[in-house]
């Protein structure tokens, strides 16, 4: 009990709070997250993230809508059920500073028509370079997706397990869920969120047009 309540005495420092809630309103208004879908979280320090609390609209979100959290601590009630899977990212990579968690339409329906292949692929897209790594349009881009589960602790170290075996690229899937990514910093986890969701739109686009 102490450890729960020390954790809600960790101040988000103002900054911080303000690029949560700025891109908080950003994916609100292109739709990303409908009803009080998605959150989203940015580095503090080594030992500490801050991550949007559960159920908040977040086109609206308040300084209280942000709870500062511990990475080697138990959760406090209030988080949301989908804090594990940001956790284990900025356990595995200390150079992620930001990251992001969205629902859209397009992530949530490719994701689950291109789950069994285990990632969705996109080649000759200009838009291929925003992400980081990636050099040209002629490279072969796969977004990993990955099958859901209610149990989001299993789930994120079964993720991570099978990140490390994978070619480096930004942004993951939930089968039926939606679109993780993330950065150094909010800036380039915002980038790699718009470069994703509009990679994800042509690719949804095109699949309708070649019917």
């Amino acid at each position: 009990m102490v450890m729960r309540m020390a954790l809600h005495l960790l101040t988000v420092p103002r900054d911080v709070a303000n690029e949560i809630a700025a891109i908080g309103r950003l994916a609100a208004a292109r739709g990303w997250v409908p009803a009080t879908s998605g959150n989203f979280s940015r580095r503090i320090d080594e030992r500490h993230i801050a991550i949007t609390r559960s159920g908040i609209d977040k086109g609206a979100i308040e300084a209280d809508d942000v709870v500062a959290l511990a990475l080697d601590a138990p959760l406090p009630g209030g988080v949301s059920a989908e804090t594990p899977l940001h956790l284990a990212r900025y356990r595995a990579d200390s150079t992620i500073g930001a990251i992001g968690h969205v629902h859209s339409l397009a992530a949530t329906v490719l994701s689950r028509a291109d789950a069994a292949h285990g990632y969705i692929e996109m080649h000759g897209f200009e838009m291929q370079k925003a992400l980081d790594g990636c050099v040209t349009h002629e490279s072969t881009l796969r977004i990993p997706v990955f099958a859901n589960d209610q149990d989001t602790a299993a789930l994120a170290q079964r993720i991570e397990v099978e990140l490390a075996t994978l070619p480096a690229v930004p942004g993951y899937l939930l089968a039926g869920h939606g679109l993780y990514a993330w950065g150094s910093t909010m800036n380039d986890a915002r980038r790699h969120l718009e470069g994703i969701e509009f990679l994800l739109g042509c690719v949804l686009e095109e699949r309708r047009l070649q019917r």
